[in-house]
């Protein structure tokens, strides 16, 4: 009897045994509903530090499709998801000309993908239709999905969201802080190096609980890590603080860094990676991005990825707990970005997805902590 079944099974194609009852559909993709399950069954929350991050000796996983215009020049900065048993990358991509769209794969393995033909999200809004559509984080809450995106118009990038129960069909809610300023550093002016752009806001980051004061909260922010709050998920709100670095500055509408820059990487830039995960003991480790400016051993406009360890209960608006020294991954030999925004635990370890010098997709793996 045994041996019929090994027969069979041998004799079957990879679909009838794995694929046949997966419903898709009509370009390919398998359906997610508001039932879908999330993570794993022996899912295990991290502690912080998560370490031992070992890159994918085959990457990048995803590059450049030229049979599809709308992603033909790149594809990088992806975020990550675990849906009924599948990790779902929803990556930024480019054509020719450089404007972005968002497109979606999807993995069994979490490091071979199949993605689909056509994005799933494109520019349509006047907010948009230069630049694109840049940069997906992507949380579920109660069966919503929530996407924070950058919509880029005449060279001005601006924090978006939409929401889907699908991971396809999207309902746009247009800019969420579109009264915000951020700062950018000139690295040719690296003492007090930094410039005011009025209504600049992108890389919004959603932590996907509500905090003890019923709110929830994003991060945010460009140069600096900033903190905006919301009831609802939809409407968001943040503090500004003349006290801080927007009063040194004389910067109107800046709100509140959430963290100092501290380490020498991390002084050109900060901003946020994938979504915030809650850790065993109820706090939330923070995955972030930085760019060093040319000290310390790093090199000038060098991409590196770091982690922190929050408490938005206790301490919504920041600081942080803890942070690491040292980035915990950064570019190979010539290169010089890494930029993580996709961080999954799938079939017991860990994926901590990337974009590598904004043309293709990594990733590298970890054990999950016993």
């Amino acid at each position: 009897m045994k041996l019929s079944l090994l027969l069979l099974l041998a004799l079957a194609s990879p679909s009838s045994i794995l694929g046949a009852s997966v419903p898709r559909d009509s370009n390919g993709i398998p359906v997610i509903t508001p039932q879908s399950t999330d993570n794993e069954a022996n899912y295990s929350a991290p502690y912080f530090p998560l370490l031992g991050f070992e890159k994918y000796a085959a990457n990048p996983i995803l590059t450049a499709d030229t049979s599809h215009a709308w992603e033909s020049r790149a594809v990088f900065n992806p975020s990550a998801i675990v849906v009924d048993k599948r990790v779902w990358l929803l990556y930024r991509a480019q054509d020719i000309t450089g404007k972005s769209s968002i497109g979606i794969a999807w993995s069994s393995d979490g490091i071979h993908f199949t993605r689909s033909a056509t994005p799933i999200l494109e520019a349509t809004e006047s907010y948009e239709t230069s630049g694109g559509c840049e940069d997906p984080r992507v949380v579920r809450v109660n069966g919503t999905f929530y996407l924070t995106y950058t919509g880029v118009e005449n060279s001005l990038a601006r924090l978006c969201l939409a929401t889907s129960t699908n991971l396809v069909d999207w309902k746009k809610h247009g800019p969420i802080l579109p009264d915000i300023s951020d700062v950018v550093y000139d690295f040719l002016r690296p003492f007090n190096g930094y410039l005011s752009r009025h209504g600049w806001s992108k890389s919004g980051a959603i932590l996907n609980e509500r905090q003890l004061d019923g709110r929830y909260y994003m991060h945010f922010g460009e140069s600096y890590l900033y903190t905006a709050y919301s009831t609802d998920l939809i409407h968001w709100h943040v503090s500004t603080s003349d006290d801080t670095l927007a009063g040194l500055l004389h910067i109107a509408d800046q709100p509140a860094p959430y963290a100092p820059k501290l380490n020498i990487w991390e002084q050109g830039l900060m901003e946020s990676g994938p979504p915030p995960i809650k850790t065993r003991d109820g706090r939330w480790l923070k995955v972030y991005n930085g760019v060093s400016t040319g000290v310390g051993g790093f090199a000038s406009m060098q991409y590196n990825t770091g982690q922190m360890l929050i408490d938005p209960g206790n301490f919504p608006l920041g600081p942080p707990i803890a942070r690491l020294e040292l980035p915990m991954l950064e570019p190979e030999t010539g290169h010089r970005v890494v930029f993580s925004e996709g961080l999954v635990q799938f079939h017991g370890q860990w994926f901590l997805y990337f974009g590598i010098d904004d043309s293709s997709v990594g990733v590298a793996v970890a054990p999950v902590q016993p």
